[in-house]
């Protein structure tokens, strides 16, 4: 199945892309999609305790699976002043 990956904000610094399409098997979770992200974007992978993650427009955890054409946005931790 394939999703969508959407990077925000430093998270596309440290992609080097703002978007990009995943291959995933089917039943895979939220888990799955990040380990494959994070031998791509290895960089990104520092950041793996404090990434935000949506799909559609609701947060979801790490266990949650994903389905055909999911859209997945990934956002770096929300810091004001």
């Amino acid at each position: 199945m394939n999703v969508s990956v959407t990077f925000h904000s430093y998270f596309k610094d440290l992609t080097g892309v703002q978007q990009t399409c995943v291959e995933l098997s089917e039943g895979a979770t939220l888990a799955d999609l990040l380990a494959l992200l994070y031998q791509q974007h290895p960089r990104l992978a520092e950041m793996e305790r404090s990434t935000l993650i949506a799909v559609g427009l609701e947060y979801q955890s790490r266990d949650y699976r994903l389905q055909p054409g999911d859209r997945v946005a990934l956002f770096p931790p929300v810091q004001g002043g």
